[in-house]
């Protein structure tokens, strides 16, 4: 694993998970742009059926969503035509919403993360927002996601950083 990303070829989005944020960073390696966010809540891992966040560096290799509206609900990357709202009836279930930017690993201890599914994601449980607490994926408030989405094209490179 890198022990220090370059930022300097293009933009990269840099998680740093004891912080619990994200950062947009320029391809000068100056800040654009950061939120809050929530990692596992089991910690930081790579295997298959941990439920835990991976590290290293990824790409993003497909945007779902976009335009659609604020708490889009998807199942298996497709709408559902359910819209949640913080008005909606709470549900223990981690829904994915708003909008997803799927990862894929780029070294050989995270090449798996693509067939385990984890995104930059919309979340019902934006109080938890700050602290760990999702099921591997990295999790945003709704409107931060669309921020986040606006800022990544196919191939933005992502570092995770423990």
């Amino acid at each position: 694993m890198s022990a220090s990303p370059d930022f300097t070829s293009n933009r990269h989005f840099y998680v740093d998970v004891p912080a619990q944020k994200v950062r947009v960073i320029t391809e000068t390696g100056s800040l654009l742009w950061e939120t809050d966010v929530s990692t596992s809540r089991y910690g930081l891992g790579e295997q298959e059926g941990s439920l835990r966040t991976p590290r290293g560096w990824f790409e993003v290799i497909e945007k779902v969503g976009d335009g659609a509206p604020l708490g889009t609900v998807f199942q298996s990357r497709v709408p559902t035509g359910v819209v949640w709202t913080p008005n909606s009836p709470i549900v223990s279930e981690d829904l994915v919403l708003t909008r997803i930017l799927w990862l894929r690993g780029l070294e050989p201890h995270n090449a798996n993360t693509q067939q385990r599914y984890i995104y930059f994601h919309g979340t019902n449980h934006e109080s938890q927002i700050g602290t760990p607490g999702s099921h591997g994926c990295i999790r945003l408030r709704n409107a931060d996601m669309v921020q986040l989405f606006d800022y990544a094209v196919i191939g933005t490179r992502v570092f995770i950083l423990e």
